[in-house]
């Protein structure tokens, strides 16, 4: 006897659970139903994200790194099913890696940016980087995979939190990789996604007075990143704008998207006599 295949609804994911959209809206793509966020669904995950802060950013990062490499272990066993939804599998196999990357740098990049500074005086100067906070992206939409990994887990490693919209044609990906997310011992609201229509969507992110930081590197359209540039003004935001050519993800990633998202917090401590 025949029988009808259970297709799947891919939903939002914010605070570790898999939501439909508030407005009980969705599209299609790839003969999929795929939630279309409102803008209750960008508040709520703002609400999440900025709830996981005080708990991520307060984890060892010698844990974060060990819950990075988790994620590229759990990707490394869906790989067939990313490469099953389009994904190239040299991309796949660079996404699995970029995790382990930015895991290794976990507990290394406090080394690198932070500093003990030379003072006049019987005085230590220490210089140590801290999490900007809630960081509200674009995902690229030329790479739904390996860009927003791209994205993602540089900011995450040193400790902020993420509400990352998905590549509005290319979103299975992103909700995908969410699955992943929720099985790797990622807290709640570290990491929240939303799908659906990026212009609709990413200037309520842009103006939530609870966002610290703003990455448009996907944002395609120059007048839309200026406008949501303006916005992000009105609480002085962090932003990271569009490149200016075409960014190759595949390509050594270097420490800036770390460093973007980081504050610098200077101590000074009295010398013992």
């Amino acid at each position: 006897m025949s029988r009808l295949a259970v297709r799947k609804t891919y939903k939002l994911f914010i605070g570790g659970k898999f939501p439909r959209s508030e407005s009980g809206r969705s599209y299609l793509v790839q003969d999929s139903n795929v939630a279309l966020a409102s803008r209750k669904d960008v508040r709520d995950a703002v609400v999440a994200a900025r709830a996981a802060v005080k708990g991520w950013s307060g984890t060892t990062a010698y844990n974060r790194g060990q819950i990075l490499y988790r994620v590229a272990e759990m990707l490394e066993g869906r790989r067939d099913q990313f490469v099953g939804l389009g994904e190239a599998p040299a991309d796949v196999d660079a996404a699995i890696d970029r995790w382990v990357w930015y895991a290794g740098w976990s507990d290394k990049i406090a080394q690198v940016y932070g500093n003990a500074n030379p003072v006049a005086g019987p005085y230590f100067n220490l210089s140590s980087p801290e999490p900007t906070g809630v960081v509200g992206m674009v995902a690229p939409p030329e790479s739904a995979l390996l860009g927003l990994v791209g994205v993602v887990a540089p900011a995450i490693v040193t400790g902020n939190t993420v509400v990352v919209l998905a590549a509005e044609g290319r979103p299975l990906p992103a909700v995908t990789l969410a699955e992943v997310l929720a099985t790797s011992d990622l807290p709640g609201g570290v990491v929240n996604v939303l799908t659906g229509k990026v212009a609709e969507t990413a200037p309520w992110l842009a103006a939530h007075m609870d966002v610290n930081a703003l990455d448009l590197t996907g944002v395609a359209d120059r007048e839309l990143a200026r406008s949501l540039e303006e916005a992000a003004a009105d609480n002085l935001k962090r932003v990271v704008r569009p490149p200016a050519t075409p960014v190759d993800w595949t390509a050594d990633p270097g420490i800036a998207r770390m460093t973007s998202f980081l504050e610098t917090k200077t101590v000074w401590h009295p010398k013992g006599v």
